[in-house]
């Protein structure tokens, strides 16, 4: 008797563990650990994953599985034990990691119906009439619209009806329809010799297949002879040709075209850098090395050269890059170096052409994968190297659960894999170069940029003295004439505001009112294309009012400026420009990103202007000209990390010009000259940076001298959230090391989001043997009031968002 141990898909604490399940015998030998299988849970079927199997029970009287859903495992060894560990280090549920890991269409719908339990409900005068006719199941969903809900719950009661949930797994495969010769060659022609000469589709087909002895896909057979299916099936039938259904990869990629390249040599100064990966790599030590190059200095080709060491011990490569920098330039780099060996993972691929991409690295088919921070749990079983390219990025921390970092991630796994991770970055964060000067990390460094070309100069204008200069415009007189001498030079120009919209608030000077999002305490943004406001938290829009909703004025008055409101200006200086637009507005659609940027590339454009997206993965030879329309927006963030923030965004944005034959220049606009991270970012100072920063979060007990805990409850009625969070922090109190911090409770920044209040504390420590088991206590002690009451408990393990 096999007895299989699962982690049930119910999201609730009390059953965040394995439970017993029987392996029926037909599913003998065939249940394996890391495949996911329905179980009865209670009076419903549910999925799960099989985290272990035994030969004894605890219990005599287990229930069965009922089937399994795999035919290999999708979680293998070394995930599940990762699962476990993802689950304790940032105190989210086993069922939570597990799902991380998967692609969305591996992940399940529950459908919830209603049977006849017993005697003919559908003749019944009183409740179900409407119900069970010509039908032996109704969604719960359609019944509640037909039938009042207390009666549906007494028809349960009453052994009428019967509640059963059904299980719809979202993952489809995609299949083609192929004729493939039936025979070898030399019987096929004498049975083509047999064809009556009448049968002209029928020759003309078998034909084709004597010049192109293989197999065809339907849509190629449709296309070169319209009217196929009757013919086809004849020669079927005579045993020429059979039919196939074989499976079919989504590429996202197909119709780019992509020249095979050849590895660079490297400069001495990066074959320097590399010598110690070469090392790691051959010993199989899991180091983490820690990369610092300028930007423009050749990082790219040593990941490369890497790879193709790794490669070529037949092991596998993670190489993880931002989201927004994930653009089709970045893939067709790895693609032309490595061809079909790489698969592609982020979040601008439709779910089937993700899950295709993962089940090529399932199934071994390819030895990289290239993507954003999800492809960390890429299901590799031999890996030899993973790569964090701009590993100072935010986007890397998940901000749902399981709040992960894939630093975190890809260290754990490289220790699993005895594997190296590099880590790379022209502005680290403060976290892993303070790791790198104490030695935890090893420092490697690329100080000159390719080809000796000098990096870009910057000059800062201070916004203030435009201003009393009767200048009212969102570009300084410098940045205008920059822009005007790059378009009658033909070369390019990149425009960066941190702001998407037409302008960031509406105010009524009459009385003062500005408009907020009804379920968020957030200003609304204007969009004039539109006419509309809109909450980029939870995605509330409505029209912009003409009169003010407090006092009916008509004094209006747009405040800020947005990405929109730039454009349209610079439509009026630079009528002839063309402007390429580029922010989360025009870039919903699939595909649209990477049409921009390949339109700016080809010359399509003259100035491209964007949010924080364009920052990064940029690498055109003709930018000459960058732009930073107002350099204090992230100063002003409630937030420690305001200054690094900035300091990496203006580096690594001035960092897209000059990388090539024409030297770049960079105008920063800012009404903060003095403050030290835009000077320092002016002349790509990061040590002088990082030592002034080190000092400002010693004295404020910030990481990396301290770790952080953020814990936020969140509830409908403000009251029952303050209250809570007062409780937790009563807790807390009681139980911590005396050296440990707890600040607050208060209202969050941002008070409330959805419609409902937020309350958080923070919590500071170094090292605290309390922490995380009283942590886990607080979910455990406040179960009812979040599975009864919708209060939400959110815990936060390193934050890199205090709002």
């Amino acid at each position: 008797m096999t007895v299989a141990s699962v982690v049930v898909d119910v999201k609730n604490l009390s059953v965040d563990h394995p439970f017993d399940y029987l392996v029926p015998p037909e599913w003998e030998g065939l249940i394996e650990p890391g495949m996911r299988v329905i179980v009865p849970f209670g009076s419903r079927k549910v999925q799960g994953f099989v985290v272990s199997l035994k030969e004894k029970a605890e219990r005599e009287q287990l229930k069965a599985i009922i089937e399994p859903m795999d035919e290999q495992p999708v979680l293998t060894e070394e995930l599940l034990e990762l699962g476990e560990w993802l689950s304790e280090n940032t105190l989210c549920l086993k069922i939570a990691a597990f799902q991380a890991m998967l692609p969305a269409a591996l992940k399940v719908n529950y459908e919830k119906y209603l049977v006849p339990a017993g005697g003919n409900p559908g003749e019944d005068p009183g409740y179900f009439r409407e119900l069970f006719q010509n039908r032996d199941k109704i969604g719960w969903d359609e019944a509640l619209r037909l039938v009042e809900k207390g009666a549906l719950y007494r028809g349960i009661r009453e052994g009428l009806l019967r509640v059963e949930y059904r299980i719809k797994s979202k993952g489809t495969v995609r299949k083609e329809t192929y004729y493939v010769p039936a025979v070898p060659k030399e019987s096929f022609s004498e049975k083509r010799a047999s064809l009556p000469k009448t049968a002209r589709k029928q020759l003309e087909i078998a034909d084709f297949y004597l010049e192109h002895f293989h197999a065809h896909s339907a849509a190629e057979l449709r296309e070169r002879f319209p009217q196929f299916s009757g013919p086809v099936n004849a020669l079927i039938r005579k045993g020429m040709l059979k039919k196939e259904e074989r499976e079919q990869y989504r590429d996202p990629y197909e119709h780019q075209a992509v020249e095979p390249s050849r590895p660079h040599p490297l400069t001495p100064e990066q074959e320097e850098a590399i010598r110690p990966v070469r090392r790691a790599i051959e010993s199989g030590e899991p180091d983490v090395f820690l990369l610092y190059g300028v930007t423009g200095s050749g990082k790219t080709e040593v990941y490369m050269h890497a790879i193709r060491q790794v490669l070529e011990k037949g092991k596998e490569a993670i190489v993880l890059v931002p989201e927004i920098a994930l653009t089709p330039q970045v893939v067709a780099r790895f693609k032309s170096r490595f061809g079909d060996k790489v698969a592609v993972l982020h979040s601008g691929l439709s779910a089937g052409e993700k899950y295709d991409e993962w089940r090529k690295i399932q199934r071994k088919e390819v030895q990289v994968a290239v993507g954003a921070r999800s492809a960390v749990f890429a299901p590799f079983e031999n890996l030899g190297i993973i790569i964090i390219d701009e590993e100072h990025e935010t986007t890397y921390k998940q901000e749902e659960t399981p709040r992960y970092h894939a630093r975190d991630v890809a260290i754990r796994r490289a220790q699993s894999h005895r594997c190296p991770v590099i880590l790379g970055s022209a502005t680290p964060s403060l976290e892993s170069f303070a790791r790198a000067k104490k030695g935890v990390y090893k420092l490697l460094k690329l100080e000159k940029r390719m080809n000796n070309m000098p990096l870009p100069s910057v000059e800062i204008v201070d916004m203030r003295k435009e201003m009393h200069a009767g200048n009212r415009l969102v570009f300084s007189r410098l940045l205008m004439e920059k822009m005007k001498d790059r378009l009658e030079r033909g070369e390019q120009t990149v425009l960066l505001l941190n702001r998407r919209g037409y302008a960031t608030f509406l105010l009524c000077r009459g009385c003062g009112y500005t408009m907020v999002c009804p379920n968020c305490e957030v200003t609304l943004t204007y969009h004039k294309v539109s006419d509309t406001v809109k909450c980029h938290y939870c995605g509330y829009e409505g029209s912009a009012p003409k009169r003010c909703p407090a006092c009916g004025g008509e004094h209006i008055r747009y405040f800020g400026t947005g990405t929109q409101k730039v454009e349209e200006e610079l439509k009026k200086l630079f009528p002839e420009a063309r402007v390429i637009r580029m922010d989360v507005d025009t870039t919903r659609r699939k595909g649209s990103h990477e049409k921009l940027l390949k339109d700016f590339y080809e010359g399509k454009g003259d100035i491209l202007l964007g949010t924080q997206m364009i920052a990064k993965g940029l690498d055109f030879p003709n930018i000459t000209l960058v732009g930073v329309l107002s350099a204090d927006i992230g100063l002003n963030m409630p937030d420690f990390r305001a200054g690094e923030r900035t300091f990496q965004l203006l580096t690594q944005v001035s960092g897209r010009a000059g990388r090539h034959r024409l030297p770049g220049e960079v105008v920063i606009q800012t009404y903060a000259p003095d403050h030290y991270s835009v000077k320092l970012a002016r002349d790509y100072r990061f040590l002088d940076f990082y030592r002034h920063e080190m000092n400002m979060r010693k004295r404020g007990n910030y990481p990396p001298y301290y770790y952080l805990v953020l814990i936020v409850v969140t509830h409908e009625n403000a009251m029952t959230a303050a209250k809570i969070i007062h409780q937790i922090a009563s807790f807390l109190r009681g139980r911590l090391d005396e050296r440990t911090i707890v600040l607050g409770p208060g209202a969050s920044p941002i008070s409330r989001l959805n419609n409902k209040y937020r309350y958080q504390l923070l919590i500071k420590y170094k090292r605290d043997p309390n922490l995380f088991p009283a942590l886990k206590q607080i979910s455990r002690l406040f179960i009812k009031e979040q599975t009864k009451d919708g209060v939400g408990i959110h815990i936060d393990v390193n934050p890199y968002s205090l709002l």
